[in-house]
Parts: C-alpha cells; structure tokens; sequence
C-alpha cells in the first residue's frame, strides 16, 4: 500500500485520478478541523480525509490540499467550511435507532419530568437534540411526545429544538422526507400516523409535526451556548465519538452547564462519561441525570 505519509499518490473511489497530500497539508487541515469542529484526525484517518475530499477539490479547482486550505481560511461565508464538514462526518442515521433510550424516554424520562413540572405549576418542556443529523431523532422525539400527552399535548409548549453544523442534513431534515429504509423499524401506528407514503415510495412527516421542530446550524465547539434556559432533556448521541479525551470533557460541561436540573442527558450507546466525572449520575447504558 502507497505510504501517504510522505506525500506519495494514493488512489480513492471518487475519481480514477491519483492525488497527493503532504505532511504540512495534512497537518493544517487536521489543525483547522480540530479547531472548527472539535474533530480528531488521527494519522490513521489521513487516507478517509484525503478520500473524501478529493471530489470538493476536483470540482472546486484546487490542484493540491494546500490551495483548498488557503481557501477554506479566505472564505468568509464559510460555506467551504461547511461542505467540509459535510463530506468528513458520518450523518447515517434512521428512525428509531438505540430504541432503549426511546424507551426510556417515554416510559421513564417524561412521567418523572412532568410530575415534577406539574408539582411547580410549569407547562413547558425544553428539549435540545445536539447533533440531530437528518432529523430523524428529532421527529422521533415529537411523535412519543404527543403519543404520550395524548389530548393534552396543547397545553404544554414542548417543542424541540434541533442542531447541527451540516447545513445540508439541516435541509434534509426540515423538509422531512425519507427512503423507506429510514422509516422501517417504526410501530406501523406511528408510520400511519405521523406520516404520508409519496408517489415515489419515500415518507413525509406530516406538517403539523414538522412544524413542532425548530432546526438551526450550531457548531458546538463555540466558546458560549447562547440558550436563556436550560433543557430538561438533552441528545447528544453519536456525536462526541470524533472528539478526544480534552474536547469531551470540555463540552460535557457545556451541557451540564445548560442542563436544568433535574434533566437528562442522553448518549450514544458506544460513547460513556467514564467512571471519573461527578457532573452527572449514571441512569443506565449512554443515559444520565443531573440532580
């Protein structure tokens, strides 16, 4: 196999075309992503980033990683930065997906909160899905909120607020329109329910759900949240697995910080808070509470 490491061609599926990366290209780009994004290249992942990103230089112009760099630093719309972001991370996702902490949700989580809200005369919910991909966390999220308030959803605000840097799974996931296979591990009652089967075989959230989700662009790697409130509930799943040790820690804090108390914190099942940290009480698997 090409040793890529001293700059030295390596093939990659987007083109039959070689290209090349140096050391001072990969360590720049590696630099900026870790800064932007809190994302960890490890020398490992050189050949997945130089894969993925020989398609934008093709089409973009760039004959070498460093021109596209001095690009990405020259661009103040940081729409560069943003399609960057877009071909490097992983956005698959589906429906239902680590079904326990749904679960968990509904049976658990929302019973114990809104006892607790009711008990302080507090008709409102504030949920925060970090990280939401296409939106499909999101939806899910809404569809068990109404399932379990019922008749009574109206009298509680209990909308969802839902982030994520890609401003391209963002779009995907405001026009709420997914394949089949996306759908497939939904209850048939809440496929019936909560959606529209197009002429083309994909599903439509329905408008009144979309309607309960506000999604917005946010890098969570910026020094200040800017949230008045805290949220009871928390997703941040699947997401802090490209970060290291440091920038974990950092922003778990963030999240403890904008957590109310009380609340929950929800991780991806192959992520942990570890045994050292005393911000949050362990619930179960990837499911945390601040008292």
């Amino acid at each position: 196999m090409p040793d890529t490491k001293r700059g030295l061609p390596t093939a990659f599926p987007d083109s039959g075309m070689l290209m090349n990366i140096t050391d001072e290209e990969f360590e720049l780009l590696r630099a900026l992503i870790y800064k932007r994004f809190g994302i960890n290249l490890t020398d490992q992942k050189r050949s997945l980033l130089v894969g993925r990103l020989q398609k934008v230089l093709r089409q973009s112009g760039h004959t070498n990683f460093k021109s596209y760099y001095d690009a990405l630093l020259g661009d103040s719309t940081e729409q560069a930065l943003s399609k960057l972001v877009d071909r490097i991370s992983t956005n698959h996702t589906y429906f239902y997906r680590e079904k326990s902490h749904f679960d968990f949700f509904f049976e658990k989580a929302l019973p114990e909160l809104t006892a607790s809200l009711a008990r302080q005369n507090v008709r409102d919910i504030r949920i925060w899905c970090a990280g939401c991909s296409s939106g499909e966390e999101a939806y899910m999220l809404l569809m068990l909120l109404r399932e379990y308030f019922a008749g009574k959803y109206s009298q509680w605000d209990a909308g969802i607020l839902a982030t994520d840097i890609s401003s391209r799974v963002l779009d995907i996931a405001r026009c709420g329109v997914y394949p089949e296979d996306r759908v497939r591990m939904l209850p048939e009652h809440l496929l019936h329910k909560y959606f529209r089967k197009l002429p083309d075989g994909q599903y439509e959230v329905i408008e009144d759900l979309r309607r309960e989700a506000t999604f917005r662009r946010f890098n969570l790697m910026n020094d200040v949240f800017p949230f008045k409130k805290p949220f009871h509930i928390i997703f941040c799943r699947n997401v802090m697995i490209y970060f290291d040790d440091p920038t974990r820690r950092t922003l778990v804090a963030k999240f403890h910080k904008h957590t109310a108390p009380g609340g929950y914190f929800f991780l991806g099942h192959s992520e942990t808070l570890g045994r050292g940290q005393d911000l949050y009480k362990y619930l179960a698997p990837a499911v945390y509470h601040k008292q």
